[in-house]
């Protein structure tokens, strides 16, 4: 792992804690939400990146993005990683939704596995 100048820093807010709570469901949503909701939302996510070129939560809870730092770069350093933030920023704006969307599908469609809350 690249070593970064600085630890990003962002404000604990209701905001920080809402935006943890919706990258979670992200990465556990193709087990417990169905198939169209969660590509609705995934859509939604690339659809932020592509027009407005970072994630608009981000602002609401102080997050520093200059230096590439994402919410996943600041969540590592927060938890002792130095990481390559242009890395982790290149995954997170590029690959990670499409393939969460299509574990999704492949988990719930192809598998034919029921989500298990709705």
């Amino acid at each position: 792992m690249i070593m970064s100048k600085e630890l990003s820093h962002s404000t604990r807010n209701w905001v920080f804690w809402f935006h943890l709570l919706i990258t979670l469901l992200a990465w556990l949503g193709p087990f417990l939400i169905s198939w169209y909701i969660m590509i609705s939302a995934y859509g939604l996510v690339i659809i932020q990146f592509i027009v407005f070129k970072r994630c608009l939560l981000n602002a609401k809870h102080d997050l520093d993005i200059s230096d590439d730092t994402t919410f996943y770069s600041h969540l590592l350093e927060s938890a002792g990683y130095k990481p390559d933030r242009a890395l982790i920023k290149k995954v997170v704006r590029n690959y990670l939704y499409v393939i969460l969307a299509l574990i999704t599908i492949v988990w719930q469609v192809l598998l034919d596995n029921e989500a298990l809350l709705f």
